[in-house]
């Protein structure tokens, strides 16, 4: 009891003299006004900006945290007898009120308020730890790192509280946040890269636009690497996708840049189209027939500036044609247009009239020399050529309309087959190559390639993930790093329409992959970049320097939970510091990342000039 009372005298800090709100005032005791205090030996740290408070009343154990200072002048101050000055300051402490103890331990929120002139207290060792007990009785710990404040103080995370939710990871370039990312998925993987069930059921992506994780040992040496280019490079990987993959009119429409309104259903009626082409008893006889069809259809039309057009779009299907002197002959070369009837002549016989001639000319006898190209973007071109010929034909479609999707996808057309291998539905071959975790090396493609590749990869394993995970026993975590790069809602680079699919691809993702067991990691150097609605969706914040008045105004209106003490550390955050918040903790902290080996370390440092220049 004597020891209790001796304690609670050290420990009490003052009083409680002021309660609006959340915010609480409290006086503290003279006597308590030096920068630490002695306790069994300890030095203990005295209360002060950024530390926590306990508050009695009754029974009830209230947490704040101290958000500032001031003191003031005791102008009662009588005593005549006492010549000490500084008895007539009075320090008052502003508090926010964090959470409360329970049975169970540290709860965040407010259950009730303190009562004027309740007793606060310094936190004892345990209290202190019980508050950063972050991990519950059914997860397992992720040391991540220590306290900026208490160095002796390790912070533990709760694996399911962390990773089965969205992650934001921001701080401006040298604050570690590429370091951060790997520290949490290096302490993930190497917990639990031995246990058969976690490789059988987790999955992990991660999209590397700088080739930071590009090394063997990078993060964890078990992994698959797909390092692309669109350079002319000889060794270079490809991304596996199967026909029927590609044949998705969403997926489709992201390769072809497709606009949502116009050009999108018509590439969903060519890939239909291309479907009941396929699945028959002989398709390329089934095809040349069409063609052969719109040929006759073409040579009996009437106007001649749309007959042209399409002519032009036959040339484009069909192969090229050559004289004996190896020059190529115009397909179209053998028939002339009579303006004064509106009609087609071969060899003196009017078409539209003698429909039965339109089988000797060049254009229709070429159709028996067609074969299906083994590219499979090469034959898609093909086939939306012949359906933009029926769609103008029929007046079912505008050419200025379409006729750019075919051009975009042309213009992609080697790009595409840079990073992408189409194989038969049948093959055999698995995206992860049997691993857990994939990393997509970015940094030798193109802006177009670096901007469709993470979409289309993401809607494919996303869709895929939602067919096949009825159970919810697997799950998927997309992790982006330099997410401006694909998640910003200002690019000049490409239309607003192609913007606005993208963004709306991956904003359904992090609102709706929850559900699904779909979780995304984001890390960028400029939260205000990105979406608003990206951002309001995660669940848990890592934050790095950021010295953007911009970036911080972002995060403020998103993590409306977050101290003022610690968004006004935000500008001078040390490299390697952070602050967590967000519902993996009870309340938010300042912490010291954890080192990991060498090895194991993105590949981003900055270069040491002088190393260079003596």
């Amino acid at each position: 009891m004597e020891k209790d009372l001796q304690k609670d005298s050290i420990f009490k800090v003052g009083k409680v003299v002021s309660v609006e709100g959340r915010t609480i005032k409290i006086e503290v005791d003279k006597s308590k006004n030096s920068s630490h205090l002695l306790y069994n030996g300890e030095i203990i740290r005295n209360i002060s900006v950024n530390s926590y408070i306990k508050i009695t009343k009754g029974f009830n154990r209230i947490i704040g945290k101290v958000d500032g200072e001031y003191i003031y002048e005791d102008s009662y101050f009588t005593d005549k007898n006492y010549t000490n000055e500084k008895k007539k300051i009075k320090r008052i402490l502003i508090v926010k009120l964090l959470g409360f103890f329970t049975k169970r331990g540290f709860e965040r929120g407010i259950k009730e308020l303190p009562l004027i002139n309740n007793e606060c207290f310094l936190l004892d060792k345990k209290e202190f730890q019980d508050v950063h007990q972050f991990v519950g009785k059914a997860d397992l710990p992720l040391n991540i790192g220590t306290l900026t404040h208490e160095p002796n103080q390790s912070v533990e995370i709760g694996i399911n509280e962390l990773f089965a939710s969205h992650i934001g990871i921001f701080g401006n370039t040298g604050s570690g946040k590429s370091y951060t990312l790997a520290k949490i998925y290096y302490e993930l993987f190497t917990k639990f890269k031995h246990e058969e069930k976690f490789k059988k059921n987790a999955k992990f992506l991660l999209f590397d636009f700088n080739g930071e994780y590009e090394s063997k040992y990078s993060i964890i040496e078990e992994k698959k690497v797909y390092n692309l280019s669109t350079r002319a490079i000889k060794k270079k990987d490809k991304l596996i996708f199967y026909e029927s993959d590609l044949l998705d009119k969403d997926l489709f429409s992201i390769i072809a840049n497709a606009t949502e309104k116009t050009q999108k259903p018509f590439v969903a009626r060519t890939l239909e189209f291309y479907k009941k082409i396929f699945y028959s008893e002989d398709p390329l006889e089934y095809f040349q027939n069409i063609l052969r069809k719109r040929v006759k259809d073409v040579y009996k039309m009437a106007d001649k500036i749309k007959a042209e057009l399409l002519l032009d779009y036959f040339r484009e299907i069909l192969p090229s044609l050559y004289d004996d002197d190896n020059i190529e002959i115009d397909l179209a070369s053998d028939v002339d247009f009579n303006n004064k009837f509106g009609e087609f002549v071969f060899d003196g016989t009017y078409l539209r009239s003698n429909p039965e001639s339109i089988e000797d000319t060049l254009l229709y006898q070429q159709v028996n020399r067609y074969e299906f190209s083994e590219d499979f973007i090469s034959r898609i071109i093909h086939f939306l050529y012949l359906q933009l010929i029926h769609d103008i034909f029929s007046n079912r479609a505008a050419n200025e309309h379409i006729s750019p999707v075919i051009n975009k996808l042309k213009s992609f057309h080697k790009d595409i087959d840079a990073v992408i291998k189409v194989v038969d539905d049948l093959d055999e071959e698995d995206f992860w190559d049997d691993n857990f975790f994939c990393v997509i090396n970015l940094h030798k493609t193109n802006t177009h390639i670096k901007k469709m590749i993470p979409l289309l990869v993401s809607q494919k394993l996303y869709s895929e993930h939602k067919k096949h995970n009825r159970k919810k026993e697997k799950s998927l975590n997309i992790i982006v790093d330099e997410a401006h790069n694909i998640l910003s809602y200002i690019s000049e680079r490409e239309s607003e329409t192609w913007k606005d699919y993208r963004l709306e691809t991956f904003e359904e993702i992090i609102k709706e992959g929850r559900k699904f067991g779909v979780f995304m990691t984001i890390a960028s150097q400029r939260p205000s970049d990105i979406s608003a609605t990206i951002i309001s969706q995660l669940h848990n914040f890592i934050l790095h320097r950021l010295i953007n008045n911009n970036d911080i105004i972002a995060v403020e209106r998103t993590v409306s939970y977050l101290d003022k003490v610690s968004f006004e550390s935000l500008p001078i955050l040390p490299t390697g510091t952070c602050i967590i918040a967000g519902q993996c903790l009870q309340i938010p902290i300042m912490v010291d990342i954890a080192s990991i080996d060498k090895a194991n370390e993105p590949d981003n440092k900055t270069i040491r000039l002088t190393e260079n220049w003596i």
